[in-house]
């Protein structure tokens, strides 16, 4: 089962998830992170410290609110990536495409104040 939660930091809106991502449970991810891009959120941080697995379904998601956010100058980013997750990033070369870091607060750090681009 995954579980979702989403939380506003410091002008960041920050995705709390945990379980496995996977073709069954990456349809509840893409509904949270599209309803964000919608609402133009210009910070958006998932957060994927509880994640323990994830398909490429899930990265698929990750992609789509990534294109999704950068339409309107938003950003998205990830941290806390355990490392089979960060494993298939690095297979298809998607560690290239995300901003990834290794804790929200240093994620946090990276985006720039409302009004200033990032």
């Amino acid at each position: 089962m995954l579980e979702i939660k989403t939380k506003s930091q410091d002008s960041v809106t920050i995705v709390e998830i945990e379980g496995e991502v996977d073709l069954y449970s990456s349809p509840n991810l893409r509904k949270v992170l599209l309803d964000l891009t919608k609402a133009q959120n210009k910070a958006i941080l998932v957060d994927l410290l509880k994640v323990k697995y994830m398909d490429s379904s899930g990265v698929a998601t990750l992609v789509e609110a990534l294109q999704q956010a950068g339409k309107y100058g938003g950003k998205l980013k990830l941290a806390n990536l355990r490392d089979a997750v960060k494993d298939v990033f690095e297979l298809s070369r998607l560690d290239k495409v995300f901003d990834i870091y290794s804790s929200v607060e240093e994620a946090k750090k990276t985006f720039k104040p409302h009004g200033t681009g990032q």
